[in-house]
């Protein structure tokens, strides 16, 4: 099978989720802003909780570029709520259940931990520009200064 994984300007892939809190994002709802996708493998976790709250801390200067930020993995709304409270995190997230939308974007993979295949989400980070084309991409992100570099990216895209 042909990997379909979507690459730097290609259209990227229209989804509705619900979030945290509430409510649903829809990114077509979201044209004309910058959008920053990250999808990471589970809440709670030491990596994921890393990068949640570094984008949760620099939300404001993602903001500031005109970018808004989701988090998405596939974990209930019900868990996202608990790991906001927990953590005190900012930044939305949004549940991929099903994982079509992983699997859209390419980021449901195989993993090998340990000598153990598995299926899971390879943390990767997508910027999407104004008029919904991929502008960034980053897969098998290492998180130590990965937060800074999706938001660089962002303001040399904001111009």
């Amino acid at each position: 099978m042909p990997d379909q994984s979507p690459v730097l300007s290609d259209t990227a892939p229209d989804f509705t989720l619900p979030r945290d809190g509430g409510g649903e994002v829809s990114l077509s709802g979201l044209r004309g802003s910058l959008v920053v996708l990250y999808f990471y493998p589970r809440d709670d976790t030491p990596g994921c909780t890393k990068e949640s709250i570094g984008f949760s801390e620099q939300l404001q200067a993602f903001a500031d570029a005109g970018a808004q930020v989701f988090g998405i993995s596939r974990d209930t709304v019900a868990k996202h709520d608990k790991f906001v409270a927990k953590h005190g995190l900012t930044v939305p997230l949004l549940s991929d259940e099903d994982g079509k939308v992983c699997e859209a974007y390419g980021v449901w993979v195989e993993k090998n931990m340990y000598g153990r295949k598995s299926m899971g989400i390879e943390r990767s980070t997508f910027v999407i520009d104004t008029e919904g084309k991929i502008a960034g991409l980053w897969r098998k992100v290492k998180v130590p200064g990965h937060v800074e570099a999706v938001l660089d990216t962002v303001k040399e895209l904001a111009g």
